[in-house]
């Protein structure tokens, strides 16, 4: 079983979506259940609405899951847990104010060392737990350091060890009764039966205190880890930090599309036989053990060569219908402006000026004017040296002032592909093309 947990507290961000393809590549190679879990335990930072638009975004990608929940319908069972580990004397209540935290924090910097906590409440235990509820005391349970090293195996950075004053005596239930993050995550894992835990680098510090969780609460399942790289703007800062390319939903608006997406986040760090692939072609020789241990660049220069690349290998009917049209030939006249173009909304610069009312009031407006009263009364004309023929005939212009106007009231631009190449295609909305 993998797993995908995704927090609703902001737009998924294209380290979050690597994740994602990574853990729904790697459940379908092992054929075994590929599940979501929203992790919305952080009530003050939940974003409404954003559990919805993470589901959208994976369908979108065509990353179909077995089941989803969200990690507060686990509240019980976290809450069970947590006071099994106390009555078991795994963990402890603490008393601790955030005044003798913060005094503690002060000592440790000035003796400059880590930062660890006291021990002070490790003897209170389960029995003075009714007590604190009908004093209305405020408490957390911590769970007890472990005593020896924790070893991690990661099939991307290799073994690494954990000394137990590392992963310390942590919070494990906050005041209110909620399970802390660590926590929560470690349960809901061993609930699942999760077995491999694909996640970015920034939470290898957190696996450690994950598997202490899961070793005191008796879990003996082995379970696989690969934290991944993690993604660098071109300033070297982690995307998603700040309003950057960092966004999926950016990426969206600026005419990227799935498929060009996840080939470039696949390819990030990775060898590949090739450069170009969809996700299905990738899963026959995906392998997470080839990724780079090094972080990665964000380019958005081989984002738009992928995106190009994606946009030319779509079926031409599917490529017209995103700029409103189901004709295969709208579609390959959207392909003659990938010599020049690389995203959607670059197309449809392109493409909407073509249907667009022209503008007879520029340089070349009388011109132009004298060719649609000649286009709107002439037969139809297959071929295109026939058309112009015929234009050039009735109209008797000559020169630039041929050639510029007939370009302007074909496509509404001065520059673009070869007249002989877009006619054919726009033949059939000439009527309308050329008004």
């Amino acid at each position: 079983m993998l797993r995908f947990a995704p927090s609703p507290t902001g737009d998924m961000h294209i380290e979050q979506l690597r994740v994602a393809i990574f853990n729904y590549m790697a459940a379908k190679q092992k054929d075994v259940n590929f599940i979501v879990r929203i992790e919305d335990s952080d009530k003050e930072r939940n974003i409404t609405g954003k559990d919805t638009e993470i589901m959208d975004i994976l369908e979108k990608f065509a990353l179909p899951h077995d089941s989803v929940f969200h990690q507060s319908e686990n509240l019980h069972i976290h809450q069970t847990l947590a006071i099994r580990l106390l009555e078991e004397k795994k963990a402890f209540v603490c008393t601790c104010t955030s005044e003798q935290l913060d005094a503690d924090r002060e000592v440790a910097e000035q003796n400059k060392a880590s930062y660890h906590y006291s021990g002070r409440c490790a003897s209170i235990g389960a029995e003075e737990l009714h007590k604190l509820k009908e004093e209305k005391k405020p408490f957390v349970l911590r769970i007890k350091a472990p005593d020896a090293p924790i070893v991690t195996h990661d099939l991307i950075h290799g073994e690494f060890e954990t000394a137990p004053d590392e992963v310390d005596s942590f919070v494990i239930l906050k005041t209110d009764g909620t399970p802390t993050y660590d926590f929560a995550c470690a349960c809901d894992d061993m609930i699942s039966g999760i077995s491999l835990i694909i996640r970015s680098e920034e939470y290898l510090l957190h696996t450690p205190r994950q598997k202490h969780i899961k070793t005191l609460l008796g879990y003996e399942e082995e379970t696989t880890y690969a934290h991944l790289p993690v993604i660098l703007n071109t300033e070297g800062k982690k995307m998603g930090q700040e309003e950057d390319a960092g966004s999926v939903k950016w990426l969206f608006e600026q005419g990227f599309i799935p498929d060009a997406i996840a080939n470039y986040l696949i390819l990030l760090g990775n060898q590949t036989p090739s450069e170009i692939f969809t996700m299905p072609e990738a899963l026959k020789w995906f392998d997470l053990s080839t990724l780079s241990r090094s972080s990665v660049k964000f380019d958005i220069d081989t984002l738009r060569f992928i995106n190009r690349e994606h946009l030319k290998r779509m079926d031409d009917k599917r490529l017209s219908t995103l700029f409103g049209f189901a004709d295969a030939d709208i579609g390959k006249l959207a392909k003659l402006y990938l010599e020049e173009v690389s995203t959607i909304n670059e197309l449809e610069s392109k493409i909407k000026p073509i249907f667009a009312p022209k503008d007879f009031e520029g340089k070349w407006g009388a011109q132009m004017q004298t060719m649609e009263e000649i286009i709107q009364n002439a037969p139809m004309i297959n071929d295109f040296n026939d058309f112009k023929a015929h234009i050039l005939k009735e109209s008797g212009l000559q020169g630039e002032d041929f050639f510029t106007p007939l370009r302007l009231i074909l496509t509404g631009a001065e520059h673009g592909p070869e007249l002989s190449r877009i006619y054919p295609l726009i033949k059939p909305y000439l009527l309308e093309v050329a008004s």
